[in-house]
């Protein structure tokens, strides 16, 4: 029978919040909840959360904080929740440039991160650390898949476009790590910009067959509405978070037909992704975006090593990470010799479901059991 302690527990869990519990698991969760990249860090938060809620874990406790897609905030939460909160681990940062202000000061610091999100090729690579995980991807990851797949559409010359930050390189490195056709144009916007109209002059004039472009959140709905606006009229490639569930309904049927790469979809067909879809639709009323998914396996990650051993013995916890027994939505998933994911990357391509919901379903893998190109440089 359920006491009304235990309803009191589950309601603060629901919200990040529960109570002290003996030696509980203590993480902080940092993410963007406001400004234009809110949609990816609710995302990420409500799949997390519901991980962390359906395990019924009371020794996990979970301290969220709104980075607001600056560094030195996010700096100073990762502080705060280190110094005073006294957390054990660290997740959530969605933008890479945070990530790189945060994670080599909180790693060298005994702590363990685990990102559900950013990936920056320098933390794949030489400044890799034992403590730090990646559960999601390396920045390059779903542009190197967007680059063979150029190839395979029969383009040969692709413009290409990103934020200059970062991911916004790691990108565009990745899609031409694959990409065997010319370069009609080479761009880095201001990260967080609104208005496109210069850039889409220059892709009009180019002489281009195509446009790959990754503009995260805000960003890529703005320029994909100028650019539906707009008539350029070519086709267009994206990375799966720019045409993703938090914003497809914001870019409307434009977005209809155009391909893109993820490790995860909604319609992959799996006995946990297809339960962590219905659960996340159930709970939220909506259809999860990657971020959710990638929340929710981060989560589950964190949740299987628990299981297994204290995060006060770092050493045993650390090979309890490693190991991944978990399952993922995504998935066949392990962790690569630098704690980056090896897995998967799929081709998709955004659709109407029966009842007029935008969405993306899978139209083929451009990569099997794929490894970064930066482990090579990782001495773990």
């Amino acid at each position: 029978m359920t006491t009304k302690t235990g309803i009191a527990a589950l309601v603060a869990l629901s919200l990040g919040v529960i109570g002290a519990q003996a030696e509980p698991l203590k993480i902080g969760l940092i993410t963007t909840l406001s400004g234009g990249g809110a949609g990816l860090g609710i995302g990420a938060r409500d799949g997390f959360m519901l991980a962390i809620e359906q395990s019924a874990n009371k020794d996990v406790e979970v301290v969220i904080e709104d980075d607001a897609m600056k560094p030195e905030l996010a700096v100073q939460i990762a502080d705060k929740m280190i110094q005073s909160d006294k957390v054990d681990i660290l997740t959530g940062i969605i933008w890479s440039n945070l990530a790189m202000a945060v994670v080599p000061a909180a790693v060298n610091q005994g702590l363990f991160y685990v990102s559900l999100n950013a990936g920056p090729s320098a933390l794949a690579g030489a400044q890799c650390h034992e403590n730090y995980f990646n559960a999601a991807w390396q920045n390059d990851n779903l542009h190197e898949a967007m680059g063979s797949y150029a190839n395979t559409a029969g383009y040969e010359k692709v413009f290409i476009m990103a934020p200059n930050y970062p991911a916004g390189s790691d990108a565009l490195t990745g899609f031409k790590r694959f990409y065997e056709g010319e370069l009609a144009g080479e761009l880095y916007t201001k990260l967080g910009q609104g208005d496109y109209a210069s850039e889409i002059a220059q892709i009009r004039a180019s002489g281009a067959d195509a446009v790959y472009y990754f503009l995260p959140g805000g960003m890529g709905i703005s320029f994909m509405k100028q650019y539906a606006q707009s008539n350029v009229g070519l086709p267009i490639m994206a990375p799966g978070f720019a045409l993703d569930q938090d914003v497809l309904a914001a870019v409307g049927e434009s977005a209809l037909g155009i391909y893109n790469t993820a490790q995860w979809s909604p319609d992959l067909d799996n006995e946990a992704n297809r339960a962590f879809v219905e659960s996340f639709k159930e709970k939220y009323g909506r259809l999860p975006s990657i971020f959710a998914s990638q929340g929710y396996d981060t989560a589950n990650l964190i949740l299987s090593a628990a299981a297994e051993a204290s995060v006060d013995d770092a050493d045993a916890f650390r090979a309890a990470l490693r190991e991944a027994d978990f399952a993922s939505t995504r998935g066949a998933f392990r962790f690569g010799p630098n704690n980056h994911p090896i897995q998967d990357i799929h081709v998709r391509q955004v659709v109407k479901a029966e009842d007029g919901t935008l969405t993306n379903a899978v139209v083929g893998t451009a990569f099997e059991d794929h490894q970064d190109a930066y482990a090579k440089d990782c001495d773990l």
